[in-house]
Order: structure tokens, then C-alpha cells, then sequence
């Protein structure tokens, strides 16, 4: 008998596209086993109105996946890791194994290939996420900013449309989806010093029950240490801070050869005009403290006066 491997995703297809990939590795990792995957409905999904940063609670992308898990309905939950908060439910367990990152960097869409610098005076923007938001005012503080939800095809669809002249979307879903060089639009890469992707952009979040010893062991060979320290040291940062998906707050760890993590953060007011960035360094083996060490040096310059009430 065939062992079952249940993945449980979102239904977009950036999120299919991901949960193939690891169905995919799992399959070439233990040829015996079959994996079959469930697709679920978020109420980040079903509510495509309300900008994110208005949404009720915390986790919107990833809480009925967590509930069929606890429920026995679905072996793995297969998330990106940015939509993932850093209080998991008890009895669940995120991040212990990290598949290889993609690039963790943002780009710049528009249908003229242009530069942020090269935007127009007052160009309208259309992001709902507060991070981007911030970070493109505090260098741009002349560009109007419009709520821009949905899929990676619907936003890059409605910049084709004249919606907004521009908007911001991760590297890693490009990517992904093979559209890095999309019909009728030009993609920019923007500079971690411009902005600062969130904890996690580029990496899966692969969930499980924390008593599953049978999903651990078949997992196993997908784990790429230094995707998963760097994970480790982002997600300690914003724990430690209690900041969420409503503080403009960017964090980036880089894993070198010999094992060494160099980890920044770049928090901010909503508007852009406020900031705190520090960075920090370490073994890579002692990635969660130097994520906390990280965060204490930014509360100790003052960030905590720019962190949004979490709910």
C-alpha cells in the first residue's frame, strides 16, 4: 500500500505552482509515496475588497489550512512563508524545514520598464500593503498611493489597464509563475535599500502537525539550511517585536559560505517619514538569537513607537 501525503494550498495559482513543487520533490525524494492536493478558500481570499491591512485578525491566508491540519483533513499545509504570522497554533509546527529561497527582492512594475526614480511626479501607485507603501513614500514622498488586491495576474493586469501607473510584487511569485518579463509591461528590480522585502518573501512555509514524525521524515530531505536559518533569524525579529502585515517593516538575512548571517531590518511611520534600520551579524546556527538580539537594538533606537497596533 501506497503512503498519502495530503497537501492542503490556496487556489491561485501562484499557490498551486508552489504546491506542485514540493508535491513534485517529495515524489522524486520517496517514489513510493502518492501525493494528492486540496485546495482551500481563505478568507484572504473570499474578501478581495478590503485592503489587508483592514482585515479583521491576524493569519487570513492561512487560517482554514491550519484548522484542517489540526483536523486531520490535510497531512501539509504548503504556504508562502511571508503570509504565515510567527504565533503558530499549538500543535503545529513552521519553518523547521525550508526548502531552498527563491530571490527574496521586490520589483517595480509598469508598462514603460521605468525606474522608481524615473516615475512621474505624483505617479499613482497601486499596493495594500503598508510595508511597500512606506518605503516608496519615504524615498517618494510626491507618489499617490491606491489599494491594489488580488493575484499576481489581476494586479499585472490592471497596471496593463491603466489602474495605476505602477505597482510593487515579490520576485518570487514572478518567478514562479515564469512571468519576470511580462506581455506589454517592464519589471525593475528594486534594491533591499529601496525596499525591504517582509520576513520570509521567497521562502515556503511548509506546516504540520508537531507529532507527525511520518510528514517530518519525508520532509526532511527538501530542508536547505542556510534558506532555513535566514528564515529563522527574520521570523525571530518580528516576533520579538510583536510587529504583523500592519507594520511597515522590512528584514532580510543573507547566509554567506562559511556560515555567517548578516540580517537587517528597516521599520517605518505609515507615511514614510519616520525610520529606524540597524543590522546585525552572527553564526548562522544562531540565527533565532541574533533575529532577537536584532530586534532589541531596533526597540532600543525607537522603533517601538513606529510598530502598528497588532491586533
Amino acid at each position: 500500500m501506497r503512503d498519502i501525503i495530503r497537501i492542503g494550498t490556496r487556489s491561485s495559482r501562484l499557490a498551486l505552482v508552489q504546491a506542485e513543487w514540493v508535491a513534485a520533490r517529495l515524489r522524486d525524494a520517496s517514489p513510493m509515496i502518492e501525493v494528492r492536493i486540496e485546495t482551500f478558500r481563505t478568507a484572504g481570499d473570499r474578501d478581495r475588497a478590503t485592503a489587508l491591512a483592514h482585515l479583521p485578525g491576524v493569519g487570513f491566508f492561512v487560517k482554514e489550512l491550519e484548522t484542517a491540519l489540526l483536523e486531520d483533513r490535510i497531512d501539509l499545509a504548503v504556504h508562502s512563508m511571508k503570509d504565515v504570522p510567527t504565533a503558530v497554533p499549538d500543535g503545529l509546527e513552521v519553518g523547521s524545514v525550508v526548502p531552498e529561497r527563491e530571490a527574496s527582492g521586490e520589483c517595480l512594475v509598469t508598462c514603460e520598464g521605468l525606474d522608481l526614480a524615473d516615475l512621474p511626479q505624483g505617479a499613482l501607485v497601486g499596493t495594500s500593503s503598508p510595508r511597500r507603501r512606506a518605503m516608496l513614500l519615504a524615498l517618494r514622498p510626491d507618489l499617490a498611493m491606491t489599494d491594489l488586491r488580488g493575484n499576481v495576474e489581476t494586479r499585472l493586469a490592471k497596471v496593463r489597464a491603466g489602474a495605476c501607473a505602477a505597482t510593487v510584487l515579490a520576485r518570487a511569485g514572478l518567478a514562479r509563475l515564469g512571468a519576470l518579463v511580462p506581455d506589454g509591461l517592464g519589471v525593475v528590480g528594486l534594491a533591499p535599500e529601496v525596499v525591504m522585502p517582509p520576513a520570509g518573501q521567497g521562502a515556503l512555509g511548509l506546516e504540520f502537525r508537531r507529532t507527525d514524525d511520518r510528514v517530518r521524515r519525508v520532509l526532511a530531505p527538501l530542508d536547505h539550511p542556510p534558506s532555513r536559518w535566514a528564515v529563522v533569524a527574520e521570523r525571530a525579529l518580528v516576533h520579538r517585536l510583536g510587529a504583523g502585515c500592519r507594520t511597515p517593516l522590512g528584514v532580510l538575512a543573507r547566509v554567506d559560505a562559511e556560515a555567517r548571517l548578516a540580517l537587517a531590518a528597516h521599520i517605518l511611520s505609515p507615511d514614510g517619514r519616520q525610520s529606524v534600520r540597524r543590522s546585525a551579524g552572527g553564526p548562522a546556527a544562531q540565527a533565532e538569537a541574533v533575529g532577537i538580539a536584532l530586534a532589541e537594538g531596533l526597540l532600543e533606537a525607537g522603533a517601538g513607537r513606529l510598530i502598528a497596533g497588532e491586533p
